[in-house]
């Protein structure tokens, strides 16, 4: 290499400035170019080492800080505010619900026995009425006329059966005084046989006539509500027809027909069999209002296959009327009463598949506690696994949890279970007989 000519960065540089000579075309870079070149490179690899540094710092003081606040204790989340109530012991129901009609102890649908003109009808519609009671009178002349006929043929064969007598007694004596034959006397003894046989069946004609005219005025066979008019005066009615008349229907006392599944037959009947008086409670459609209470009768003598159940009927004292024939009822048998039971409120009470639990407060945690639900009756079901007195939770389940903080809302109220009454109103006439 030349001696004016030295090495300068990669570039061949002399030192009369001289350039080389250049490719037709390409332009050649200056000196200063090529020295600003490397320093742009300086700068650039600066920055980067400057940014990577921030970073580095940044990395260290979050993780100095997630450290710090590591720790520090975590907040306590917020208690969960609840309602509650107390296991109490006490008395419950096992009552048996059912839909029940209610039926009229009696029902006479009267239809004529003769045949007649309707003369006078002495009830009024709706009217009450008592045994024995004016209903209906049919035209009875032609009756009285045959039964006077009949008194009068009655007459004469008792007379004729007397003068067989007189003879009978004559020939005897007479028989007695070889005055007549045997013969004589024993064809008056079967005369007067029968005369004796032609009045008493003139006695049983009379009475049949007599018959037909007590037929003519017909009178209420039971007590009761008579019902619509069917029948107006001018109306001719025969015996062999279908008409019916007049319809009564007892109405005091009154019966309820409702039904009973098989699987609780057993128990129903141990209980009539120990001659016990089993409650039976009617309430109105909503089964809300409590219409009249009454006491099982008794049990159908089958089963039906169809339904599974077996009907059964209760009878209710019906003094104020609430209860109509054919009226839909819902009905309650109180079959037995458990007493000094752990009672609590239905509502705390949860589910979870099969299993039922509750959740007890002590010391303003809730602690969840397994369960056996037994009787409810009007929102107090009988349990055991709880004890009287011990506090449940009766809201917010669903941000209860075991152990979980609660703060109680209504501890200055009174959450006690007093007694178990059902829930509903008395219609105004019905029996005020409470239930236990």
């Amino acid at each position: 290499m030349p001696d004016h000519l030295e090495a300068n960065g990669g570039f061949l540089t002399n030192d009369t400035n001289e350039h080389a000579p250049s490719a037709p075309g390409r332009a050649q870079p200056t000196h200063d170019a090529a020295k600003a070149r490397p320093r742009r490179l300086k700068i650039r690899q600066i920055v980067v080492w400057i940014g990577a540094t921030l970073i580095v710092v940044l990395a260290i003081l979050l993780l100095i800080r997630r450290v710090e606040g590591s720790k520090k204790p975590l907040p306590q989340p917020p208690k969960i505010a609840i309602t509650t109530t107390m296991a109490q012991k006490g008395d419950i129901g096992v009552y048996l619900d059912a839909i029940g009609t209610v039926t009229a102890l009696q029902t006479a649908s009267i239809s004529s026995q003769v045949n007649g003109l309707v003369v006078a009808v002495h009830y009024k519609e709706g009217q009450l009425v008592a045994r024995g009671d004016a209903l209906l009178d049919i035209d009875a002349r032609q009756y009285r006329a045959t039964l006077l006929q009949a008194q009068g043929t009655l007459e004469r064969d008792v007379n004729l059966l007397a003068q067989a007598k007189m003879d009978l007694e004559r020939y005897r004596i007479a028989w007695a005084g070889d005055a007549i034959p045997k013969q004589t006397l024993d064809d008056q003894e079967k005369l007067v046989l029968q005369d004796q046989g032609v009045v008493k069946n003139d006695e049983g004609i009379v009475q049949f006539d007599r018959l037909q005219v007590e037929f003519c005025h017909i009178t209420a066979p039971i007590a009761g509500r008579v019902g619509l008019r069917l029948i107006d005066p001018g109306n001719v009615v025969q015996s062999a027809g279908a008409v019916t008349l007049v319809v009564i229907t007892q109405l005091d006392p009154i019966t309820v027909v409702f039904t009973i599944p098989e699987d609780d037959i057993g128990q129903v009947q141990a209980r009539l069999r120990a001659k016990a008086r089993l409650n039976v409670y009617a309430f109105d459609r909503t089964a809300q209002t409590k219409i009249a209470s009454g006491a099982l009768l008794t049990l159908d003598n089958q089963i039906d296959t169809t339904t599974g159940t077996v009907k059964a009927r209760s009878l209710f004292a019906n003094r104020s009327d609430v209860l109509f024939p054919n009226q839909f009822v819902n009905t309650r048998l109180l079959v037995n009463t458990l007493r000094g039971v752990t009672l609590v409120a239905a509502s705390a009470i949860q589910q979870n598949g099969q299993a039922s639990f509750v959740y007890v407060i002590q010391n303003q945690s809730a602690h969840m506690r397994s369960i056996k639900a037994g009787v409810t009756n009007v929102g107090i079901t009988q349990v055991e696994g709880l004890k009287p007195g011990e506090v449940v939770a009766n809201s917010s389940f669903d941000k209860l949890q075991d152990n979980a903080a609660v703060i109680v809302t209504n501890a200055s109220r009174s959450a006690t279970i007093a007694t178990v009454k059902p829930a509903a109103k008395t219609a105004p006439g019905a029996t005020r007989a409470g239930l236990p």
